[in-house]
């Protein structure tokens, strides 16, 4: 069931990181950033201050989702630890029934005797 849900939910949680990084370089800091080679363009299309708020909203819902996928991912990935344990442990009980079992007549090894 948990790979159901985890190989879709890590994909997008990549695309986030990806599109994170992609958010946090284009903004402008002290020095310009990448925002610096844009020039005005990004002044006409989001307005003279509008591109700093719309680069932060931005950043702040891709970091959260960024946040929720790495917590659920966590959380995922311990549960199936957890599972994974307790068939291995359940395995080796059932192995240890199993070795305590008499050996049908057929399948038992011949004794040496000597002559």
């Amino acid at each position: 069931m948990h790979e159901i849900i985890q190989t879709p939910l890590t994909i997008i949680h990549v695309i986030a990181c990806m599109f994170l990084i992609l958010v946090i370089l284009i903004q402008p800091g002290k020095s310009g950033g990448l925002g610096a080679l844009s020039g005005g363009g990004a002044q006409q299309v989001f307005g003279g201050r509008g591109a700093g708020n719309f680069l932060t909203k931005t950043t702040w819902t891709t970091a959260a989702v960024f946040f929720v996928s790495s917590m659920t991912l966590a959380y995922l990935s311990s549960s199936s630890d957890e599972s994974l344990k307790r068939r291995a442990e359940e395995a080796a009980q059932n192995e240890k029934v199993v070795s305590r079992l008499p050996l049908p007549a057929s399948s038992a090894p011949a004794e040496n005797k000597p002559k």
